[in-house]
């Protein structure tokens, strides 16, 4: 089955009990709080308070948006998982890397490897899903680079959190997509343009193209989220529409 989120940092500069009833008026079923702004690694009470009050509103903490960087130059992951636990997130998204697959070394992939290794196996102590976003300047920048990174790791408990590439065109997006599906944690939901987060655009104008997304999705086993990340002008008002839009593509989609 599929649910309907909202990334946090699409409204950073909103408190976390604003974010709470915004998602509550966009009908909403979870929320996948950032840990750049909103819930930062290693503030455990922070955490369990926004746990506690997105509980309270009857909506689920969906992820944790860690930013974690699977390098050594990264924050030490068990104040991420802590984190993650204390907030009562099932999935951490990160990202592996800070350069883009084709320029780095191999030792700085070796790296990367070895930090996502380990934070697999921690996490699945506790029960959490490491999830790697479809970001650019990292190793999921290709789809290649992504599933190499998968047989690098070599633990199924390592998932993919897929989105559309920036600039990338329909046709490519449904073919990672598909090849992404048998790894798929969860699914960011966004409209842009080429120019990517400069151009985003009202999801109603991009409705045709991610019902057929919606409708690969639902194949897989399992129930997932499908969280709004970004809206035009940064726009409560658009983030509602987009909301109401992305609730009746799911519904379409389960009717198939």
């Amino acid at each position: 089955m599929l649910y309907t989120g909202l990334c946090s940092i699409t409204f950073r500069k909103y408190s976390v009990d604003e974010i709470i009833e915004l998602a509550k008026q966009g009908g909403i079923d979870g929320i996948e709080w950032g840990g750049d702004v909103h819930v930062p690694p290693g503030a455990l009470e922070l955490a369990r308070a926004v746990g506690e009050k997105t509980k309270a509103a009857g909506l689920e903490t969906c992820s944790y948006g860690a930013y974690y960087r699977c390098d050594e130059a990264s924050e030490d992951f068990a104040d991420v998982l802590d984190t993650a636990v204390a907030l009562g997130a099932p999935i951490i998204r990160v990202w592996p890397g800070r350069q883009d697959s084709e320029t780095a070394s191999d030792a700085y992939r070796a790296e990367v490897v070895e930090h996502l290794r380990r934070a697999v196996i921690a996490a699945r102590e506790l029960d959490v899903t490491i999830a790697l976003e479809y970001h650019g300047g990292t190793f999921t920048d290709t789809q290649a680079s992504a599933h190499q990174l998968i047989r690098e790791v070599n633990l199924p408990e390592l998932k993919l959190f897929w989105q559309p590439r920036t600039g990338g065109s329909f046709a490519n997006d449904l073919l990672e997509l598909d090849a992404a599906l048998p790894h798929l944690a969860y699914v960011h939901c966004f409209n842009w343009g080429p120019e990517g987060f400069n151009d985003a655009r009202p999801l109603l104008d991009g409705a045709a193209q991610w019902q057929q997304f919606l409708d690969r999705i639902r194949q897989v086993e399992g129930d997932r989220f499908v969280i709004l990340e970004f809206v035009k002008d940064g726009s409560p008002e658009q983030f509602l529409e987009d909301a109401q839009v992305l609730r009746s593509l799911i519904a379409s989609s389960a009717q198939f």
